[in-house]
C-alpha cells in the first residue's frame, strides 16, 4: 500500500509538472510608433486682436480656470490665452481672420455646463494683465481701506532719516 501512494504521488506530482511546462504564453510584440507634434502657428501677417470678457460659473483656479484657459489656447488661430480666476477675466489674443468672439464664447460655454461669458468687449491692450487695478483717490472699496494711511507712513518713513544718514535715499536730500 506505501508502494501504490508513492508511485501515486509521484505520478501527480509529475502530471502536474509536465502539464505547466506545457502552457502556451502569448507572445507581447513592441511596437514603435512615431508621434510629431504639430506646434500651432499663427501667421506674421495676420491681424490679431485682443478681447476681454467675465467668465460666471468658475469655482476653482486649477480645475475651472485653467480648463478654460487650455481649451481657449488650443482654438486654431489664438495666440495666447489667459484665465485669471480672481477676477473672473478672461483675457484672448487672436487671429482675426480665423476666430471671432463668437467662437470665443462657445468654446467657453462647451468647457462646462456652468460657464457663461459676459462682457464680451475687444481693446487695444489688456487693462489689468492679471494684476489688480489702481484705486482712484476717493476709492471707497475695501482694498483700497488703509492705502491712504500706508502712503502716509511711507512718505513719513523717507522723511524721517537722520542727518548723519549715508544711505542712498538720504543722500538725495542733502
Amino acid at each position: 500500500m506505501k508502494t501504490f501512494k508513492l508511485l501515486l504521488g509521484i505520478a501527480f506530482l509529475s502530471v502536474a509538472v509536465w502539464s505547466c511546462k506545457n502552457e502556451v504564453t502569448p507572445e507581447t510584440k513592441t511596437v514603435d510608433v512615431e508621434t510629431t507634434e504639430v506646434k500651432k502657428q499663427i501667421d506674421p501677417d495676420a491681424v490679431l486682436a485682443k478681447a476681454e470678457f467675465n467668465i460666471e460659473g468658475m469655482t476653482c483656479a486649477i480645475g475651472c480656470a485653467k480648463t478654460i484657459e487650455k481649451k481657449l489656447a488650443k482654438m486654431e488661430g489664438v495666440k495666447s490665452a489667459k484665465v485669471d480666476f480672481d477676477n473672473k477675466l478672461a483675457m484672448v489674443e487672436y487671429d482675426e481672420a480665423k476666430v471671432t468672439t463668437t467662437n470665443l464664447e462657445e468654446t467657453v460655454s462647451k468647457a462646462g455646463e456652468s460657464y457663461t461669458v459676459n462682457g464680451m468687449k475687444t481693446v487695444e491692450s489688456f487693462t489689468s494683465n492679471g494684476a489688480k487695478k489702481e484705486c482712484g483717490k476717493d476709492c471707497k472699496k475695501a482694498c483700497c481701506a488703509g492705502k491712504e494711511k500706508a502712503e502716509a507712513t511711507n512718505k513719513d518713513a523717507k522723511k524721517s532719516c537722520d542727518k548723519d544718514c549715508k544711505k542712498a535715499c538720504c543722500a538725495d536730500k542733502a
